[in-house]
């Protein structure tokens, strides 16, 4: 469901609980990413190797330390400010502006992950040829049954025979003249 109204998104943006935020955090892949996994984009994880797209920091690259999930906000290595009193804090970034790299693959789901979105995102004819050829070799082929009496064609003509709805007639009660 859609929702049209810019507070609406905002609310529903910010109240989100952490399985659906999660969806917010995706980037997408570099151009050798996208051949080797068929995917556009994939949320980011902490240990994968992103390059700063936008801003003042464009151009940097270094592995995720942190994630943010209250704020929206990644944390790269390498990517700091200085305080005035010497110190220096990572600067926060949104997912959005960063490309990926190279990819944190330790976890098996997020390996099915990019299986399964490589998979929807190729051409729906690769698609439908081979599951065309799974099917071929897993089923055989059935013998067509002939149509019910209904739709069978009358007099010889294309179209179909009209359906007549059967309704019982409820037997009513005589009434008696006193």
């Amino acid at each position: 469901m859609r929702y049209t109204k810019p507070g609406t998104q905002r609310r529903r943006l910010f109240q989100a609980p952490a399985h659906r935020r999660h969806r917010h955090f995706s980037a997408p892949l570099s151009a050798d990413l996208r051949k080797r996994h068929d995917a556009g984009s994939i949320p980011v994880r902490m240990g994968d190797t992103v390059r700063v797209t936008r801003g003042d920091r464009r151009g940097f690259e270094g592995k995720i330390t942190r994630i943010d999930r209250k704020q929206f906000r990644i944390f790269i290595e390498g990517v700091t400010r200085e305080k005035v009193d010497g110190t220096t804090i990572p600067i926060p970034i949104h997912p959005s502006k960063v490309l990926i790299t190279n990819l944190n693959l330790d976890d098996k789901w997020r390996r099915e992950t990019l299986k399964r979105k490589g998979v929807s995102q190729l051409p729906q004819s690769t698609i439908k040829t081979k599951e065309a050829s799974e099917k071929k070799a897993a089923k055989p082929k059935k013998k067509k049954k002939s149509a019910p009496s209904a739709l069978k064609k009358v007099d010889g003509s294309p179209k179909r025979a009209k359906r007549t709805r059967r309704v019982q007639k409820k037997p009513t009660a005589k009434k008696e003249d006193e």
